[in-house]
């Protein structure tokens, strides 16, 4: 590691599952640590709390077998605690290497938590690490509250290290364990431990409460740290932790320091924890949200076209992702120009103002218009064919009833032949579609897998407002979204549906 590298620890799998509703099975946190030390490219990896549970103990025990086989054991690190031998036992029983010892760096920690002086809990850390030298497993030491130390009592943290200097202590980790830094004080008293213990290894814990954690990393990066702690997608207790995609992108454009970490695996890694978390990624979330890559406004995309105007250095292939174009009553031709560039359509000027009237009107409604709808769109405002409309709904009826199972009956027309069948269901739109999937049962025909369904009222909407269905499917390998905009969200469904059946018969 050269002197500009910051090593990055990342606590997904332990700080992280400490997220409200958070809990990873083994093998989603064996695959999660395969990613980020393997494809990622992370330095460290905090795993687990030691003496937690039976089932963590295998988790733990299973990841270390595979990372003694890969040669990555001195990378996977178990959070224990002052409790002389027992957090050891159980680490060095579950084939790891690395102990973070939690100790309490604030005075308030020690005689109100643990009831004991300085001088006593001093005492206990020594017996802890002396053994832990002795068993061969490597220290790294917490100070617990630190922040708060270095706020309120500043010589008992002197005292601490102080106390500690002669032990074979790796790293000493500052937490900011309530999150209550801002990026002035963080960049104080790292400075100030870096400046009394030169030959120490530092790194910085961030906690996010008062969404700070990232200009809290910057701050203490700045003023020298050896190294940062993050979590995937900001995940961890309360408000969560420093996030690993945004402390990157900070680390390498701002700071202009390196790390080991590969940004083009950031957003794999971040759908991966989406799923397994059951969190979702907020489309407005820096470098992983679905919104982050994408102009809205269509003089962005003019300029885009002109020397890339509107281009930061964070462009969307150094992570894996494209820019992308929306369309919507903020579009000017620019943004439809460039959607219709990546369809290989081109259409003259004329035609490209009644197109670009459209999407606007579509927009005041709430609409939301995608790449896919743009050829749909084209055929209705121009009246000729870009994409044929094989399959159409003749009619459709749903009945609902209490105590009894919703019903549909279907009149469907596809390439000039009509069906009609009837099925019910477990809801309005799930008897809908099993009325089509009879229908295509018997032709044949293909069906595609439903992946997602999401309801979008907007903002303030009334019971009488427009409600926008996004439906994702899978078909033939590839993965796509259909939108549909009605009053009633069934028939927003099936308006989604019956755009994705035309779709995928151009396919068939």
């Amino acid at each position: 590691m050269t002197k500009h590298t910051i090593e990055i620890m990342d606590t997904t799998l332990r700080d992280g599952e400490q997220t409200s509703g958070v809990s990873f099975g083994m093998q989603e946190k064996l695959g999660m640590a395969h990613f980020l030390l393997e494809e990622l490219g992370v330095d460290r990896l905090e795993i687990a709390s030691a003496r937690v549970s039976e089932g963590e103990y295998n988790t733990v025990k299973r990841i270390s077998d595979w990372a003694s086989k890969h040669g990555h054991i001195n990378r996977i690190e178990v959070l224990g605690f002052v409790d002389g031998s027992a957090s050891l036992n159980w680490i060095q029983n579950a084939g790891c290497k690395v102990i973070n010892l939690l100790t309490k760096g604030s005075h308030k920690h020690v005689t109100e938590q643990l009831c004991k002086t300085p001088e006593e809990h001093i005492r206990d850390i020594r017996e802890v690490v002396n053994l832990a030298q002795e068993m061969g497993i490597s220290v790294n030491i917490y100070l617990e509250d630190w922040s708060n130390g270095m706020i309120h009592s500043p010589e008992y943290v002197y005292q601490l290290i102080d106390s500690l200097r002669d032990l074979p202590v790796k790293r000493y980790m500052l937490p900011d364990t309530l999150g209550i830094l801002n990026p002035f004080q963080t960049s104080a008293f790292c400075r100030d431990m870096l400046t009394r213990y030169p030959d120490i290894h530092f790194d910085f814990h961030a906690h996010n409460d008062y969404d700070l954690a990232v200009a809290n990393v910057f701050a203490a990066v700045e003023a020298g740290v050896h190294g940062v702690h993050t979590t995937v997608n900001g995940l961890g207790e309360r408000a969560g932790n420093a996030p690993l995609t945004s402390v990157l992108a900070v680390i390498h454009d701002q700071l202009k320091k390196r790390t080991n970490a590969r940004e083009d695996k950031m957003y794999q890694i971040s759908k991966l924890v989406e799923t397994y978390s059951g969190i979702r990624i907020p489309n407005n979330k820096p470098i992983t949200g679905d919104n982050v890559f994408t102009q809205c406004a269509g003089v962005h995309a003019d300029g885009d076209s002109k020397n890339n105007l509107y281009y930061n250095d964070l462009l969307p292939e150094r992570f894996g992702r494209v820019r992308e174009y929306a369309l919507g009553k903020m579009s000017g031709k620019a943004n439809i120009r460039k959607n219709l560039e990546a369809l290989g359509i081109n259409i003259d000027e004329k035609s490209m103002e009644e197109v670009t009237n459209r999407i606007i009107e579509l927009g005041d409604k709430k609409q939301l218009v995608t790449q896919e709808d743009l050829p749909y769109i084209i055929s209705d405002v121009l009246k000729h064919e870009v994409k044929e409309q094989r399959i159409k709904i003749v009619n459709y009826s749903l009945s609902l009833a209490n105590g009894l199972r919703p019903v549909a009956t279907v009149k469907i027309e596809i390439n000039g032949e009509t069906y009609e069948q009837t099925a019910a269901g477990d809801g309005q739109y799930n008897a809908f579609s099993k009325v089509l999937w009879k229908i295509y049962t018997k032709l044949n025909k293909p069906k595609p897998e439903l992946l997602d369904y999401m309801v979008t009222i907007p903002p303030g909407g009334r019971t009488d407002a427009l409600v926008q269905t996004t439906i994702t499917w899978r078909f033939n390998g590839k993965m796509f979204k259909t939108h549909g905009l009605d009053a009633d969200q069934t028939e927003a469904a099936i308006k989604a549906t019956i755009k994705m059946l035309n779709m995928i018969e151009e396919d068939v």
